[in-house]
């Protein structure tokens, strides 16, 4: 069906004035989150993790038409929490066509609108707003100012159409004035200058400013939502008082509860789709990925009030593919399989991610990632193998055996080395690995059972990836108490 162009045929649509002029960006935000309820709709598409904690907190904040406020570390979905409010939007929303501020043709705030519609009545041109163009997102920063933000009167305006600096019509609208009958997200609150807070919970109030000394009165239609760090939120406060009286509900987010929950949103957010093999990640490749974010959060030596970004396994990962891939395509493979060498090889998308604390700086960045690595293949091992019998396979190195793996090599060459290993392959059964599938999978579960026996140190490993006997440790014998030597008397004085 055709849209109304017109203020006239607008009028009798179902766009009509009675409905346009009292249904409010919260009103319509509320309305179309009941028929998604009521339907059993899936409210937000693409948040893991959140459906007994945040979304229930941040659907009543939406039925009671809050202003509210996001609080969490970094990586928790935030943004994405919030861009995806656009889907409680309407499909169109008419406004004056031409207007800066989207004014409703029923009820127009700027006075170039009031002027256009008591000229052409009818007549007046209208145009429509998508869910997304009705979305506008700052990331505050300390340089932000009342202008960006609100407006400021421009000297070439007022020049051009010969108007005196009082006028309305020689303002250029900042961002908030722009993002009016939509959503505006300020991201990062606490970092906007207390001043600019103050012009922005004056106008999301009482719907006055003072631009350049000249009072403007903007009676917005926004829907006002934020985020922020709970440590700068709380310690460093640089929320003014006021603000944070103003925001309605304060919601606080969260790290995934359960490693299930962090491969969804890996395998979800992670860039897996490589164009030229055919790639298979093992399970276990992805467990242990997301098991060395769950270790870095538990670790005393990594910051816990930075946290431990979502962003730290879903790099991994991505850098784990490519390392695998950069192998297959040297080897001339048929697929792409990681292994646990890969994830060693994409220490580089983890280091850069954690904050560490005074004992992990020193010990360095890559001594921490690398025990948390080794910590992670151990839990994700007694996951699979936790009632195997590797007797077999640690008696092998401990008469002698040795076995290189590096991450170079190609899996057919791997694979000959291992058929050494009696009784080895029989074990990959558990992780979905059998004798006659590809040398890539095998290779692949053969290394995570080899690493998780390293990890247990049942056996050893060097630097250079090559399995061996653990190394023996020399435990002194305490000495007998005749062998302790003979302790001279004090001698009186």
């Amino acid at each position: 069906m055709s849209l109304p162009i017109t203020l006239g045929e607008l009028r009798k649509s179902e766009y009509n004035e009675q409905r346009l002029r009292t249904r409010r960006v919260k009103d319509e935000l509320r309305d179309n989150l009941i028929q998604k309820l009521k339907t059993g709709e899936t409210v937000f598409q693409g948040i893991v993790g959140y459906d007994d904690t945040v979304v229930p907190q941040l659907v009543n904040a939406v039925l009671s038409r809050h202003n509210f406020i996001l609080l969490g570390l970094r990586g928790q979905a935030k943004s994405r929490l919030l861009r995806a409010l656009t889907a409680l939007l309407d499909p169109q929303l008419p406004f004056v066509k031409g207007c800066e501020i989207h004014d409703n043709p029923y009820e127009p705030l700027c006075p170039r609108c009031k002027t256009l519609i008591s000229q052409q009545g009818d007549a007046t041109p209208i145009a429509y707003l998508g869910p997304q163009e009705r979305y506008i997102e700052k990331l505050a920063t300390p340089d932000v100012t009342v202008a960006d933000l609100i407006g400021d009167i421009d000297p070439i305006k007022a020049a051009r159409g010969g108007l005196d600096l009082a006028s309305e019509l020689t303002v250029h609208y900042g961002l908030l004035p722009r993002a009016n009958r939509g959503i505006f997200a300020i991201n990062e609150l606490p970092d906007l200058a207390g001043k600019i807070q103050v012009a922005l919970f004056n106008i999301m109030q009482e719907g006055d400013v003072q631009i350049k000394g000249y009072p403007v009165r903007l009676n917005l239609d926004v829907a006002l939502v934020f985020s922020a760090n709970p440590e700068d939120y709380t310690a460093r406060g640089k929320i003014v008082t006021p603000l944070k009286d103003r925001i309605g509900s304060e919601i606080r987010t969260h790290y995934a509860g359960t490693l299930e929950e962090g491969v969804a949103i890996t395998q979800q957010e992670a860039w897996a789709e490589r164009n030229r093999h055919p790639l298979h990640i093992p399970q276990f490749i992805r467990e242990i990925v997301e098991q060395i974010a769950f270790a870095a959060r538990e670790d005393k030596r990594v910051d816990k009030r930075s946290g431990v970004s979502q962003r730290l396994p879903i790099s991994t990962l991505e850098n784990v593919i490519s390392n695998a891939e950069r192998r297959a395509l040297r080897n001339g493979e048929s697929s792409v399989v990681p292994r646990i060498s890969d994830i060693y090889s994409a220490m580089p998308a983890i280091t850069g991610k954690l904050e560490l604390e005074y004992e992990g700086e020193l010990r360095g960045a890559d001594t921490v990632v690398r025990d948390l690595i080794r910590l992670a293949v151990a839990r994700t091992f007694d996951a699979y193998f936790k009632d195997g019998n590797m007797q077999q396979i640690t008696q092998w190195f401990d008469l002698g055996g040795q076995l290189k793996f590096s991450d170079t090599a190609a899996s057919s060459e791997l694979l000959d080395g291992l058929k050494h290993i009696q009784g080895l392959t029989d074990k990959l059964s558990v992780v979905g690995v059998k004798p006659k599938d590809k040398p890539e999978m095998i290779v692949s579960a053969a290394e995570f059972l080899l690493e998780g026996l390293y990890a247990h140190k049942r056996i050893g490993r060097s630097e250079e990836r090559v399995f061996t006997a653990p190394e023996k440790r020399n435990v002194e014998k305490a000495p007998a108490r005749e062998e302790f030597p003979a302790r001279g008397r004090r001698p009186y004085n």
